[in-house]
This record gives C-alpha cells, structure tokens and sequence, in this order.
C-alpha cells in the first residue's frame, strides 16, 4: 500500500511504503493513516491533530470515511497588534491531487472565506480581512496587525476531487497585557474599635485583554477571603475598545497590630506564551486605635545631666491621635506628707517641654499625663530629673602671714556637690600638674615659687562639669640683686645712666653712693632703679654702690667703671649684671678735640710740602723782587727767596747754622738763602 503526501508549493508527492504481512487491507490502510498522523504531529506543535476530511461513500476500497486529511493547531496564540500565523497541512491518497484550498472563518453559525487556492490561482475573498491576510506555498495563513476581533475559530479546507473534502479548524486568540495596576488607599484612615469590615484600598486594572484577576498582599502574604475578616470585591467592565477594566475593593478588620503593615494589590493576566503577572506599589492605612501606653523621658545632651545643660521632658502615648500632654512637678508636702501636683508652664510642642538651661534647683520629680480624647481616659508617667553641680569652692592657706623663704606652705581646696568630687593643681593656667587631693604640701619654699596655684574641681562620671579657683602665694624675703659683668667701660666727664633692678617681697628701697638724677619704676615684683651721673675721676676710681633695703635684709650691688681706652663716638654701654650703664658724652667738647687734631694733620703734611720743595731747589730764597745779577752763571729760572726774620737773635742763630753759611757778628742787616744747591 503507497500512500502519497502532496507537497503544495511543487504538487509532487511523498511516497510512504507501508509492508505488512498477515494483515487485511483494511487494517494496512488503517494503520497507513496512523503513521500519517504521526508523521503530522511531529512536523507541528503538541496542539496540531490529525482529523479525517469527507470522504466518498461509494468508494467501498477507503475502508474509512476520508482519504483527506487536514491538520492544524487547535490553539494560536499573538499579542495585539503583532502578526499571527496559522498553519495547514493535509494528506491525501497517491495518484490524487488537490483542487481547492479555503481558509474562512466562523463569526456565529455560518462561515465567511477569507482566502481562496483554486487549481494554482489565489483569491482574496472581500472580508474585514483585506489588506490584513496572505498566504504563503505552505497554504499557512497569516494575518498582521491583528485586533480584539480577530479573536475567532478560523477553519482551513482542502478539496481533492473524487477523494473528498477534508478540514480542521484553529481558534486563533488575542492578547493585550493591561496597563500598572493602580492602588488608593483610603485616606480618611480605619479606626479599629469599628466592628464592621471598612475599606483598605481600591486597585484598578486597566486595558486588558482578556479581562484579568486581581488579588491582594499585606506585607508580602496573599489575603483570602475570610468571614467578618476579610471581603474582596471585584468588577470587570468592557469598555468601547473592546479592551476590559478590572477593579477590587479589599475591606477588612484592621488590628492596632496592622499600623505599620504595607498592601498591595497584583493583577494576573494572559500573553502569548504564558501567564504574567504586575504588582502595584506598597501603601500604608492610617489607622486610629486609642491610647494604652503614655511614657516620660528626659532629654538631655548626656546621661549625666550638669548645671547649664539644656533638657527638655518628652512625652509620649502609643495612641493615634496622640492624646493631649500636660507636663507637672511633683512635691512631698512635709505638712501632710501628700503629693502636690504643680503644672509646668510653657507649651509643649507634640508633647516635647522645654526646661532650658537647667540648675541645681531643677532637680526632682516630673509628671506627664495623657488624655485621650477618644475614650477620655488619662495615663500617666513619671520621670527624675537629677542635676549635677559643684559649690562653695574656696583655696585657703594654713601658714602664719607673710610667707617667708624656707618655711613650709599647706593648700587646702574645699567643695561641695551632688556627687563625689576630685581635686587636682596646678600651678598658673598653663602650669604642670602639682598634684591631686585637697591638700598641697609646700616644704621649704622659695621665692620662684612664688606666683597663682590654681584648684580644679571635677566630677568622675559627668562629662563636662568641673570648677577652678587660683589663689596666689607671695613668698617674702631680703632682696636680690644679680651680677653678670663686674664694670662697664666710660670716660671721663662724660654723663652715664646706671640700671639697678632688685627683686623682693615686700618692696625694696634703693640708694646709688654717687649724687645724680634717680628715677625708679616697678615691674613683676621687682624695683629697678636708673641713675644718671657725670663721670669724675673720683667715681671712676671709687665706683657706684646700689644699695636695695627692705626689713628683711639689704643687699649692695658694686658697680666699678674702667677706662674706655679708644675714643669712639658716645654710644650705650654694656649692662653689668642687672646694673647697666648708659654713657651720654658731652658732644661740644668732643667735637672741639676732633677739630684740633685735624688742624695738626692738616700743619704737619703742609711742612712736609716746603721741605720738600725746598730740597729740591724749587724754593729761592732773598730779597723780594731782587737777583744776583754778579754772577755770571745764574741761570733765569733760578730764584732766590728773601726771608725777613722777625726772630730773636737765638733763633736766627738756629737759622744760620742750619743754612750753614755763617755772617760776621756785626752784619745783623738782611740775609739771603741760596735755595739753588
């Protein structure tokens, strides 16, 4: 038996050898059209079926009622607006052929063609599908930009002559995925103590299609209906589109447990492929429940509240609405040993009184009280407010008055405050740390001990909160005056300022041995003393004395003053020691030295000119105007100077021997110098 499969897109056939033994012709054709359908549904998808067409009923060789067979899906699946496809494949006898091929489909009871395969030429039916359909070799009909009514049963039919008409039918469907689902709480709120169900939230589905479902989440579980619980109410509405709208109400019993539970609803929806689904987002319900707890804390900047710290009273009630605060101090009265409520004044501001800078005397007992104005009940809670000070802090000293170097000093630091206190020194604001205890021990004291011991008080376990008080310690004794250099350098009759410094308590007085001009100023405990005096040479070789006297001692300073040995221009001379000396020359005097030396430099090179020039024979010397005119070899450049002495007669003898040319004793008229040899 050879059954043939006509491949439409060639109109060749498919030769399929079926050998049997032992079986009827009946049961080889029947098992020929098994294989077929096999065949078929493994060239399609699970949903294709084998279904047998109209075959010949005169034809007693079919052994069946079709020798056309027609497959198709029974389901085809498109999302709005994209393009389905439905395919068609059939199978007939060998030696036959196929005439005709119909794809219509089925709006109610009669059928309408949509496309049309006649002996090779195609039509295309007049439908709402033109423009929409086509149909490839394969005879699958494909239809674009699909809408909600092409949502239908479509049947493909095969025609081949004498053998028959078979056919099979698809229902082709149409999916459109819905917009977000969109929740609204209900914003009035619930109130808890109302015993019927009251609605949570609304959800809306929109343009779906088909329509979808709708279920509801708090916090993450899915409700189910429950009597009196919980009520889900659902609409779906078909609008003009064709698309529908689906909305849910959730109404439920509400616990005060629930004022912090998040709902949601979740739409459930058909595509192309599969089941989908899209969450809405979370929401909360403001619900009302009445008030059963009311708690009081103190708000401050640490645990351990101080003296200058701002604290305020906070209360708070678990109802909602809040109920309404009012704030009291509580007081024993010590008559008649009953509480007394004292109202605090001031408004509180969502149950938050502000008390400000606090002090000592804010410590004690405070009161809320919350009313709540649903069932009227009050609740109270209670609070201690403790502040922490220190007080009375005071640095007394135990020694008799003055302190004398040597002696021994005791330092005693007394406070008072509402906890334990610890007592530390230090001696002036940036000094080391002496100690700690109330008391600090001084032994054998000195002067640069002298100065401020300061007393800090603090408190272990309170941030922030301590005292101090300083008291200054001033040690007496005899004066001291320091020498560094032993004499400073001066001249004579020149006026120096001398600098004398004593450092003392109490004060000291101070005397120069030498009479001058004093002037006296005070610094840091210490006296300095400037003298200014003209330099003798008594006081140089005596020296100055600064003498500094209290009751306790006197104590002199020598100052010995040595000969400046160059003269240099006045300046300042150097300290010695703690005494200084400040030289202020006399200026006219020193100015009448320096002209006189240089008029004798100025002399003594001018002698060396002449006598120079005179060696040379530049310098004649004789009568003014007159010449040797006897002597025949003077030369006209040669001079000779007459010099007229006005001399005593020893000092022309001098003149004479030191010419070497030598005058009888009666020629005491002129005399002429050769100054040409």
């Amino acid at each position: 038996m050879i059954w043939k499969h006509l491949e439409p897109q060639t109109s060749r056939f498919r030769h399929y050898h079926i050998k049997e033994k032992g079986k009827s012709k009946s049961e080889i054709i029947s098992g020929a059209r098994s294989l077929e359908c096999a065949i078929v549904l493994h060239r399609r998808p699970a949903e294709q079926t084998c279904q047998r067409g109209h075959g010949n009923p005169g034809n007693p060789d079919t052994g069946y009622a079709s020798k056309v067979e027609v497959s198709t899906p029974s389901v085809v699946e498109v999302d709005l607006g994209h393009t389905a496809m439905l395919p068609c494949s059939f199978f007939i006898l060998p030696d036959s052929n196929i005439t005709y091929v119909y794809w219509s489909y089925i709006p109610r009871s009669s059928r309408t063609k949509v496309y049309s395969w006649v002996q090779g030429k195609v039509f295309v039916d007049d439908s709402p599908y033109v423009g929409r359909v086509s149909m490839d070799d394969t005879f699958t009909l494909a239809i674009t930009q699909t809408t909600l009514q092409d949502a239908r049963v479509f049947v493909c039919q095969v025609g081949a002559g004498s053998l028959g008409v078979g056919e099979n039918r698809t229902e082709l469907r149409v999916y459109k995925a819905p917009e977000p689902p969109e929740i609204h709480a209900n914003e009035a709120g619930i109130s808890v103590g109302t015993r019927e169900s009251q609605e949570i939230a609304e959800c809306v589905v929109r343009n779906s299609f088909p329509g979808p479902n709708i279920t509801w989440l708090k916090d993450g579980h899915r409700l189910h209906p429950e009597d009196d619980k919980v009520k889900i109410m659902d609409t779906r509405t078909q609008e003009a589109s064709g698309l529908f709208t689906a909305r849910s109400r959730l109404l439920a019993h509400v616990p005060r447990q629930d004022r912090h539970a998040y709902f949601q609803c979740q739409a459930h929806y058909l595509l192309a492929g599969g089941d989908r689904q899209a969450q809405s987002p979370k929401v909360q319900v403001h619900i009302f429940y009445p008030t059963e707890n009311v708690s009081l804390a103190i708000d401050a900047p640490r645990p351990q509240v101080k003296e200058g710290d701002h604290v305020a009273l906070r209360c708070q009630g678990d109802g909602n609405p809040p109920p309404e605060y009012s704030f009291f101090r509580v007081q024993n009265n010590t008559a008649t040993g009953e509480e007394e409520e004292q109202e605090l004044s001031g408004k509180a501001d969502k149950g938050v009184l502000s008390l400000g800078k606090v002090h000592k005397e804010n410590t004690g007992h405070y009161r809320c009280k919350g009313l709540d104005l649903d069932t009227m009940e009050t609740l109270t809670a209670d609070a201690e407010l403790v502040v922490n000070y220190i007080e009375g802090l005071k640095v007394t000293k135990e020694s008799p008055e003055p302190v004398l170097e040597g002696h021994n000093l005791t330092l005693t630091c007394e406070a008072r405050g509402s906890r334990p206190l610890a007592f530390h020194w230090h001696k002036d604001k940036k000094g080391k740390a002496l100690g700690s205890g109330q008391q600090l021990q001084l032994s054998n004291i000195m002067r640069e001990a002298a100065g401020n011991y300061i007393c800090e008080v603090t408190m272990p376990g309170v941030q922030g909160l301590s005292r101090n008080k300083q008291v200054l310690v001033v040690v007496y004794g005899k004066p001291q005056v320091s020498v560094e250099k032993p004499g400073v350098p001066v001249q004579e009759n020149e006026l120096v300022t001398l600098t004398c410094t004593a450092l003392a308590q109490p004060e000291p007085s101070i005397t120069w041995s030498a009479n001058g001009t004093v002037q006296n100023r005070t610094e840091n405990y210490s006296v300095v003393s400037n003298l200014t005096v003209q330099v003798t040479s008594k006081l140089m070789r005596s020296g100055i004395n600064c003498t500094a006297t209290n009751y306790l001692g006197v104590v002199t300073h020598h100052v010995h003053l040595e000969r400046r040995m160059t003269p240099t221009t006045p300046t300042t001379t150097a300290p010695a020691g703690n005494a200084t000396a400040e030289q202020k020359p006399q200026e006219s005097k020193g100015v009448i030295i320096v002209a006189v030396i240089v008029c004798i430099l100025v002399l003594a090179v001018l002698g060396a000119v002449l006598y120079f020039l005179h060696k040379k024979g530049k310098i004649p010397c004789g009568r003014t105007g007159k010449q040797d005119i006897t002597k025949p070899d003077a030369r006209k450049d040669e001079v000779v100077v007459e010099v007229k002495s006005d001399k005593l007669p020893e000092e022309a003898g001098l003149l004479q021997a030191t010419n070497g040319d030598q005058k009888p004793a009666g020629d005491q008229g002129e005399k002429y110098i050769d100054l040409r040899h």
